[in-house]
């Protein structure tokens, strides 16, 4: 999911671009930690609920497999054009655009969503308390999209250079993300 094109990767891939890779990184661990925050709420309040709960935990499954399809039809409905330009460049310091990504991410209800609905599905010990293993998911998804936002900062020239050549990548990107959110939804309504 962190590899899928998104508001986030772009957002990382244009502020490295117009801004210097330190600047884009500064944004890459302002949403990383925001993914905590999301984490917490998800694990404090969830995991207590759906502990003994079948019936909610199906429910779960159903809502966050149908929120998956239509973000793919979402994502199928929009334009599979990528603009990599910045109109003005404005100067900002590393904390104002870590500031930003924290916020962007803290303020943004479908990362939360998107945590209820893949998580519980991705529950994987009877042994282990259910909070735990909600945050031990949270830490994995942060350290993942770390990485991949972290590669598209550094990597950000060369990423913009074959966006702009390739004119069938828009196109490409926009399916490959429509086939991971099917497939995720397949995936967590049949677990």
């Amino acid at each position: 999911m962190a590899i899928t094109p998104g508001p986030d990767n772009i957002y990382v891939l244009i502020t490295s671009i117009s801004d210097g890779v330190k600047y884009g990184l500064a944004t890459v661990f302002g949403l990383i930690s925001g993914c905590i925050i999301h984490t917490t709420l998800v694990a404090l309040g969830v995991s207590a609920i759906i502990k003994n709960n079948e019936n909610l935990f199906l429910a779960l499954k159903i809502f966050g497999a149908s929120y998956l399809v239509f973000m793919a039809y979402n994502v199928y409905k929009s334009s599979s054009n990528i603009n990599l330009t910045t109109d003005v460049k404005v100067e900002k310091s590393m904390y104002q655009l870590f500031k930003r990504g924290f916020i962007m991410n803290v303020l943004n209800p479908k990362v939360s969503i998107f945590f209820l609905a893949f998580f519980p599905s991705f529950l994987f010990s009877e042994e282990l308390s259910t909070l735990l293993q909600f945050f031990i998911l949270g830490f994995i998804f942060m350290a993942v999209s770390l990485i991949v936002f972290s590669l598209l900062a550094l990597l950000s020239g060369q990423i913009a250079t074959y966006i702009k050549e390739n004119k069938n990548m828009g196109r490409f990107l926009k399916w490959l993300q429509i086939i991971v959110f099917v497939g995720i939804a397949i995936f967590i309504f049949f677990s």
